[in-house]
């Protein structure tokens, strides 16, 4: 059965392993290399059902134990072209790593990758929808100022999603952050907000995405209660039941207990 292990999500870091019990593929290695371990050993993850780790983008809450982790269990690194050469001069992979570009898909194993690129304030940032073993289809889609078809037509092909929920405008606005760092979020560029997320759901749920979890929540800038009820109050308004035509819950900041099947 196919599965979806979110490790970390939030700004402090984020990595989700997806796949079976027996082979599967990281997305994102946001954290230390002995946090991710721990996070794989919580789940009942063996490291070595790892086929691949697959970055999203060079910021380091993605990428932070990315050299030293696929260094260690002699892993296979793909990502961007862009997002590559950024990891690269930032020195977060280094020749001793096996690093390969993804364009638009590769198999690892008996599972198969997609990329769709994502609006965002880096190099050349990306999602990735990843077909599990027994061919269901789980996409994870964080880190993007607005929502693009590309990407709605990538949720919609699968059975399980993660969309960004990152922070709650008004919270956003009267928040401490400087004026700048307010802006590049709000941006096309930066972050979906609760509202903007809330938005797309129930196109998901409509072209048959019943498992939904949102991600990257920010921890300054919003609440998991908020987001989710957010999204509730219009898939609600739409006439859809949660339970009956979708499930719906937030990916916690330290994850590893969580295993959803889908």
């Amino acid at each position: 059965m196919a599965k979806v292990v979110p490790l970390f999500s939030g700004s402090k870091g984020n990595s989700y392993y997806i796949g079976s019990s027996g082979e599967g593929v990281l997305i994102d290695a946001g954290r230390s290399c002995k946090q991710l371990e721990q996070a794989l050993e919580l789940a009942g993850v063996d490291v070595r059902s790892i086929g691949a780790v697959f970055v999203t983008h060079e910021h380091t809450d993605h990428c932070q134990g990315l050299r030293v982790f696929a260094k260690k269990h002699n892993l296979r690194v793909y990502a961007s072209q862009g997002t590559l050469l950024a990891m690269e001069e930032k020195g977060l992979v280094t020749a001793e790593n096996m690093t390969e570009v993804i364009e638009d898909s590769v198999a690892v194993g008996n599972m198969n990758i997609v990329r769709r690129d994502t609006p965002h304030d880096a190099r050349e940032s990306c999602c990735f929808q990843v077909t599990a073993p027994d061919g269901r289809r789980a996409v994870i889609a964080t880190d993007m100022g607005v929502m693009t078809e590309p990407v709605r037509e990538l949720i919609c092909s699968s059975d399980f999603a993660v969309v960004e929920s990152n922070h709650d405008v008004r919270m956003l606005q009267l928040g401490p952050y400087p004026y700048v760092l307010k802006r590049r979020i709000l941006s096309d560029k930066g972050h979906l907000s609760n509202e903007s997320c809330a938005a797309e759901l129930g196109e998901f749920v409509r072209c048959g995405v019943s498992r939904l979890m949102l991600g990257h929540l920010s921890e300054q800038n919003n609440i998991p209660e908020l987001a989710l009820n957010t999204s509730l109050d219009v898939l609600k308004a739409m006439g859809m039941k949660p339970g009956l035509d979708f499930t719906l819950e937030t990916a916690a900041p330290v994850g590893g207990t969580k295993i959803v099947s889908f």
